[in-house]
């Protein structure tokens, strides 16, 4: 009872409570008790949230599986028939596939372009040579096998000129030039003095151009297409000034160079930074008359163009080349004492000068060029008023073909002139002088073999 009675007062009950009291006890009692539990349930639910949350987020962050779409069809359905047309595009692809794989890759391929074949022409007398000017289109006739074409352009000789030289400079043109020259002077000079006097008395600025390449084991170019008298001078003198260095010819390879173009050695007097550069030849020159002045031997050591490859070349350029040979100056002096054949040493024997002008002949027959042997050094100023007359009185003539010339068929051209205007020919009293046939273009198989 003590006990008891200390607890009330603890607790500061009163010892005894009446009816209405112990009622309104049991309810204040009741409302603690819910409140408590209120909370008690707040706190389980904050903790509750507290703990799902990193789930939820977890949830979140996880890429969903996007819904398909239901469809009435099956999920692996079978491939359908191909059509004739379907087939036919894959065939078709499948053939330019293993025509690309076993295509040959052309590396310098030779493009003349044969639509329009052009044909320069001089006309002489047959007995005094003198060259006939002042004529008009009406005045010639074209014929292609037999046919006669109608004349699309003309040119009079009144239009300007535009050369290349084309010069040997090799260890072989001081040799060969030393029997006219002697010690006196080095022998390439009598390779460079046709090339300076024709550069400095023939070219007329600044209508004239011209361009000066030079070759032993390859060709150079000095400069290209130029009519500055300056620059002129500077190629001459470069020429002057340095020694040959190779004793190899490539002679055919240089004419290509010339005629079509190529990779090779930049321009000297550019001054590039680049060791190589493309160089496009006489054949993309636009211009109404053009020709190559070549000043050589007509040895050829080592070429990777064989004769026949530089023949249609030539035939299919119609460029005319006018020629200089240099080595008929050594050949006369020292024939008797040269062999057959060419000696141990490489020096060569009579049947390789021989070859050498038989050569040149044919370059400049096939051309519409002319060939001057030279004999001796004395000869060269009259050479070059030759060849200038010659370009001067070049009429040139062109015509257009009604269908593409076939693939390495050989046309041939022949020009008639009627000079006094009456209707017939003077075949008998005068002589055209032009290219006399025309290359159709080679096979792609057959090009640069």
């Amino acid at each position: 009872m003590a006990q008891l009675s200390g607890r009330r007062k603890m607790n500061n009950l009163p010892t005894k409570l009446s009816k209405d009291e112990s009622q309104k006890y049991k309810s204040a009692r009741g409302a603690a008790v819910m409140n408590k539990k209120s909370i008690q349930c707040v706190f389980t639910l904050i903790a509750a949230v507290l703990l799902l949350l990193p789930a939820l987020a977890y949830t979140q962050s996880k890429p969903q599986r996007p819904e398909n779409p239901r469809t009435d069809t099956k999920k692996n359905t079978r491939p359908a028939a191909k059509t004739e047309e379907e087939l036919k595009k894959e065939a078709e692809e499948k053939k330019i596939q293993e025509e690309v794989k076993n295509s040959v890759y052309v590396d310098d391929p030779v493009k003349i372009d044969t639509q329009i074949v052009n044909v320069d022409a001089v006309v002489y007398n047959k007995k005094t040579g003198q060259i006939v000017t002042g004529l008009k289109k009406e005045n010639f006739q074209v014929f292609e096998d037999g046919v006669r074409k109608d004349i699309s352009n003309f040119a009079t000789p009144d239009a300007p000129i535009t050369v290349t030289l084309l010069v040997e400079y090799s260890k072989w043109t001081e040799i060969f030039g030393s029997a006219a020259g002697g010690i006196f002077e080095p022998g390439a000079y009598e390779a460079i003095r046709p090339v300076a006097q024709f550069l400095t008395q023939f070219i007329k600025p600044p209508d004239d151009y011209a361009s000066v390449v030079a070759f032993d084991i390859r060709p150079t170019p000095i400069t290209d297409f130029t009519n500055d008298p300056q620059r002129i001078r500077q190629t001459i003198e470069l020429l002057l000034r340095n020694r040959p260095a190779f004793r190899e010819n490539n002679l055919y390879d240089a004419i290509k160079f010339v005629l079509v173009g190529g990779r090779g050695d930049s321009v000297v007097l550019e001054n590039t930074k680049e060791e190589k550069s493309d160089y496009q030849g006489m054949v993309a020159v636009k211009s109404k008359r053009r020709a190559v002045i070549l000043v050589a031997s007509g040895i050829d050591t080592f070429s990777k163009t064989n004769y026949d490859q530089v023949r249609k070349i030539i035939q299919s350029a119609g460029i005319p080349i006018y020629i200089i040979s240099t080595g008929n100056l050594f050949f006369k002096k020292y024939e008797p004492y040269l062999g057959a054949t060419d000696s141990i040493t490489g020096m060569p024997g009579r049947l390789t000068f021989l070859q050498a002008r038989n050569a040149m002949n044919t370059f400049a027959k096939e051309s519409g060029g002319m060939h001057f042997e030279m004999t001796f050094e004395s000869e060269i100023p009259a050479y070059l008023q030759s060849i200038n007359a010659l370009l001067r009185s070049q009429y040139s003539l062109a015509y257009d073909l009604d269908k593409p010339h076939e693939a390495g068929k050989r046309y041939k051209i022949e020009v008639k002139v009627d000079v006094d205007g009456d209707g017939v020919t003077d075949d008998k009293q005068f002589v055209v002088q032009h290219r006399p046939f025309v290359l159709g273009p080679q096979p792609p198989d057959k090009k640069n073999k």
